[in-house]
């Protein structure tokens, strides 16, 4: 009984405020629902430990991850949008992109410069989920188009990380999907003129980009697992009314059937990349 009584006694000395784990120390992963302590998570360059599940990741983290230090120069860091059609949802859209851009830090979804990915001159652009889901709206097209149009002047190997679940921007209408058109454009000029684009499509690439300059690359990579297609699943679903095949629009499907030509770890990305570009730089 005594032993009973100095276990209680240790249990109630114990503070109540020491139990509480503060919030965001812990993270559920979508791969396995493990509990991950969300900064060994971060340290692993946001995959499951467990699982490799790949997790979204901020601009800002892939330029630091893929190119080499302090060498990215930002270009076209001033655009910003318009709303030409007076859009209002739950909130005007001027309102809602203020708001994206002190959340995020980030001016719009894309963000597109020069850089060195160990050693080799590059131009590099991305394309960021967690502004608007990344979706491609007019100062997207035209920081990418731009970008695109650089590279094809100064004669220099492109890369595009594309994130964007968000398709076309529906907030600018109708000058959001011309920019489908802007970019492919701009990519049949670049490889006319001999030029070299790998395209690494991320989870998700979705709607407008995927249809468009996400799908041009000469050399087109994928993380694993990750969501790639044009409208979503459900969706196709409903309006087929036929059962698809399991992960149908996963970057393993589309492996198998040839719509993409590898499949490379986060951890593996950058020797990836700097490989391709060895290929095709003097």
């Amino acid at each position: 009984m005594a032993s009973k009584r100095s276990a209680s006694s240790d249990a109630v000395a114990l503070p109540a405020a020491s139990k509480k784990v503060p919030e965001g120390v812990w993270m559920r992963c979508d791969g396995c629902s493990a509990t991950l302590f969300r900064k060994e998570v971060e340290r692993n360059r946001h995959v499951c430990p467990q699982c490799s599940h790949h997790f979204t990741r901020s601009a800002r983290d892939r330029i630091a991850d893929l190119l080499d230090a302090d060498t990215f120069e930002e270009w076209f860091a001033d655009l910003r949008p318009g709303d030409p059609l007076g859009f209002n949802d739950r909130r005007p859209y001027p309102t809602r992109v203020e708001a994206e851009q002190r959340r995020t830090g980030l001016t719009e979804a894309a963000v597109v410069g020069q850089g060195f990915i160990k050693g080799i001159r590059t131009v590099f652009g991305i394309t960021d989920s967690g502004f608007i889901m990344g979706s491609m709206g007019s100062v997207v097209g035209e920081k990418l188009t731009r970008a695109i149009e650089e590279a094809t002047r100064l004669k220099l190997p492109l890369v595009i990380v594309s994130g964007s679940g968000g398709g076309a921007r529906m907030h600018e209408g109708i000058f959001s999907l011309m920019q489908m058109a802007k970019t492919s454009a701009a990519l049949a000029r670049y490889h006319a003129a001999g030029g070299f684009f790998v395209s690494v499509l991320t989870h998700p690439t979705m709607g407008g980009v995927a249809a468009s300059f996400a799908s041009l690359g000469d050399v087109i990579l994928a993380e694993p697992k990750a969501l790639i297609g044009f409208a979503g699943p459900k969706v196709i679903q409903q309006t087929v009314r036929v059962k698809l095949p399991e992960g149908f629009q996963r970057s393993e499907f589309l492996l198998d059937h040839g719509f993409i030509d590898r499949i490379v770890h986060r951890h593996d990305l950058r020797s990836t990349l700097a490989q391709l570009l060895n290929y095709v730089t003097p």
